[in-house]
């Protein structure tokens, strides 16, 4: 059998691949200098957990330099704790904060925030049957078209906050030389608006993003190459459903199909596979009132007309096909590329991981999906890994966009660069590259998507039909210890959106800061930071703001 342990992999892989193919703004620091830390054994399963609960207060200077020319000054307390979970059967990592903003200037309103990013998997039985589950809450600006930056400026009202959590079980076994495999997920997202800008006269108003509940499932059945025949056969189903609040759509991707993998080597597998997909979409119109005009309702979204009954916006059936190639000459790299026909087109995806050390890690993954902003969302924070170390901005505390861990990394960037309700096909690619260098630590994170929207052209939704807007980002950053008491971090991130929509403008958000750290005692430590933002809309005036702080946060 340890013959064909790396073809077993290879098919494994493969069967899952084909199943279910459809800012890195730097840490505040405080754990790279001495203290603060918490250690606890958890008894029979070996579990060690570490953590950092906090609570903080910063005073913060703005010096907006355009369009006007003031500074405004705010106050924030936080309180937060960040834990990290390392045992035989359980691994992950939680980073939870609450702040609170007291204003000091007329145009810096109060207001609270809640952001965190959690992903926990634990061994019910081990490496048989596991069940995992994520959580992601962030704070938004919103702009013309739906396009959304997740490094909020303090001053700009126009805030949404995001909230996405998910959870489910998973199993891997073997009955005789048959590998089974099965996996559920259900997953909520919900965006809360305040003052989200909408579009100028005569222009479609933005139907932002309410809530989704989003359903994951797949099952397969192989044998390995070399077992019962001279190619690995696999047997797989999947199934996604997304429901969305507005405009009660809803997207159903089912899938099945049967795959043959060749071993050409020990590290090399060439994929073949046949099946059949039923993908359908469909929503219910706007309430319309006694001119014909659609009805939006306070919270500036449209008014489901529920009388009426669900009509189909889109749907495909029939075969599809997929075709690639695995390769993993060692336990340190793979790579899996595959070209195939779903929803009624040609389609690419694939992945590559590469971790030659304990010091660096390499990923990058190309993809393709239907589903609407709530089932990306899901799908990016399934992606993260469990291992990862939080990264926050120093002025607003937010969460970065990527996270990575010991072997792998992933960002929710290109998921949340647009919050528009309607559903979309999505097609992108994400990497991200981390390193020690000596005790410093660097890290990049790129990706881009392209959205093409999906509706009735009888609905109100209809101008979004055939859309194709684009998003890109780069966020990268340094940080590491200066001395036994000291830190530092400085980090930059830049975001381009660029909407299909006549009208809406394209929208950018570009940023840097750098931040000193250093432990006053064991558990008290200082922190001055200075920074520059920008937010630029072609149809609106440009937002460019720097910063300083000056905090000291106590860790308990």
């Amino acid at each position: 059998m340890k013959r064909t342990t790396l073809p077993v992999r290879l098919a494994l892989l493969a069967a899952t691949a084909f199943a279910a193919a459809p800012a890195h703004a730097q840490s505040l620091g405080y754990e790279n200098v001495d203290g603060g830390d918490v250690a606890a054994s958890g008894g029979s399963t070996g579990m060690r957990t570490t953590v950092r609960p906090y609570i903080e207060a910063v005073q913060n200077v703005l010096w907006e330099l355009a369009p006007g020319d003031d500074v405004l000054t705010y106050s924030s307390l936080a309180a937060g704790v960040d834990v990290a979970l390392r045992g035989r059967r359980t691994e992950g990592a939680i980073s939870v904060r609450y702040e609170r903003r007291i204003s000091q200037s007329d145009r810096v309103a109060d207001g609270d925030t809640l952001s965190g990013l959690a992903r926990v998997r634990y061994d019910v039985i081990p490496r048989t049957l596991s069940v995992e589950a994520g959580a992601l809450a962030t704070r938004t600006n919103i702009g013309l078209g739906g396009a959304s930056a997740i490094n909020a400026l303090a001053t700009n009202d126009a805030v949404s906050q995001i909230y996405s959590l998910y959870a489910g079980p998973a199993l891997s076994t073997h009955v005789g030389d048959v590998a089974l495999s099965a996996s559920y997920l259900v997953g909520y997202n919900r965006l809360e608006q305040d003052n989200v800008l909408q579009g100028t006269a005569g222009q479609p108003l933005n139907d932002i993003f309410d809530d989704s509940i989003v359903q994951s499932g797949q099952i397969s059945a192989g044998i390995a190459p070399g077992t019962v025949l001279p190619v690995g056969v696999t047997a797989s189903g999947s199934y996604f459903q997304e429901d969305i609040s507005n405009l009660d759509q809803r997207v159903r991707d089912v899938r099945g199909g049967v795959q043959v993998s060749y071993p050409v080597t020990q590290s090399l597998a060439v994929i073949g596979a046949i099946g059949y997909e039923d993908v359908e979409i469909s929503s219910r119109d706007a309430v319309r009132d006694g001119n014909g005009v659609a009805v939006v309702g306070s919270d500036g979204r449209f008014v489901t007309d529920t009388s009426q009954p669900r009509q189909i916006a889109y749907e495909t059936s029939g075969l599809t096909w997929d075709a690639g190639v695995m390769w993993r000459p060692s336990r340190r790299t793979a790579l899996s590329a595959f070209v195939g026909r779903r929803y009624d087109s040609t389609t690419y995806y694939g992945s590559f991981s590469y971790v030659p050390d304990a010091r660096s890690q390499l990923t990058i993954a190309a993809f393709d999906n239907v589903s609407g902003f709530g089932g990306q969302v899901t799908r990016a924070l399934r992606d993260l890994p469990t291992d990862f170390e939080v990264t926050r901005n120093p002025f607003n505390g937010q969460i970065g966009g990527c996270a990575n861990g010991s072997q792998s990394g992933g960002c929710v960037n290109n998921a949340l660069s647009s919050v528009a309700s309607a559903v979309f096909r999505a097609r992108g690619i994400n990497g991200t590259y981390s390193r020690q260098i000596g005790r410093l630590t660097a890290g990049i994170g790129a990706g881009y998507i392209r959205r093409s929207f999906i509706a009735r052209e009888d609905s109100v939704l209809g101008a979004a039909n055939g859309v194709l807007d684009e998003s890109y980002y780069v966020n990268a950053g340094l940080n590491g210890p200066i001395d036994r008491r000291s830190s530092f971090s400085v980090s930059a991130y830049s975001a381009w959106f660029e909407p299909g929509t006549t009208g809406a403008g394209n929208t950018t958000a570009l940023g840097a800061n750098a931040a000193y750290f250093r432990n006053l005692t064991d558990r008290l430590a200082a922190s001055a930071a200075v920074g520059i933002d920008s937010f630029n809309q072609t149809l609106l005036e440009d937002q460019v703001i720097a910063s300083a702080l000056l905090g000291l946060r106590y860790t308990f």
